[in-house]
């Protein structure tokens, strides 16, 4: 995920504060994986530096001044470009999952373990991310949704694959 794109998008709202951006992000996007203030105003430094944002205002606080960031109609254009570019989709072509399978054929160790093992990691993570969903507000059920259909989608090769077990491994052993 670009974090200055998701910083313009919030700015691209409303002009913010380093620490109000912070907050907006971690509320939308964070999801566990909280953003540090030092990646933060890194990226607002590069930003600023790029003519993307400008200062738009200081404001006295307790501590160090609190700059007021603002979108320019270059970040704007930038982020709408952004927003324009549809993302590459992950193509899991040479997957470690695979990897694993054909090692252990290879191997002459029973692969159906591997699948096995692997099966029961997912099926743990379902759960998991079915439990957060049911919790969690609008954002969680979507990001748990994206990341379930992934994991079903693999549990799917994992069926397929075992099922194709003996041939695959009379095309990889020696």
């Amino acid at each position: 995920m670009s974090i200055g794109h998701s910083l313009l998008g919030l700015l691209r709202q409303e002009p913010r504060h380093g620490y109000d951006l912070k907050r907006a992000y971690d509320d939308h996007f964070g999801q566990g994986r909280v953003l540090p203030y030092g990646q933060v105003y890194a990226t607002l430094s590069r930003l600023l530096k790029n003519g993307l944002i400008e200062e738009s205002g200081v404001r006295p606080g307790n501590g160090p001044d609190r700059k007021r960031y603002a979108i320019t109609a270059d970040g704007v254009t930038d982020v709408d470009q952004w927003l324009g570019r549809p993302e590459k989709p992950e193509l899991y072509l040479q997957s470690t999952l695979y990897s694993k399978v054909v090692i252990a054929l290879m191997a002459g160790l029973d692969a159906s373990e591997v699948v096995d093992t692997q099966r029961a990691a997912h099926l743990r993570s379902m759960r998991e991310l079915t439990a957060r969903k049911r919790e969690g507000d609008l954002a969680d059920k979507l990001i748990c949704d994206h990341a379930l259909f992934h994991l079903d989608a693999d549990l799917r090769w994992l069926e397929l694959t075992e099922a194709r077990l003996a041939d695959l491994g009379k095309l990889v052993r020696p």
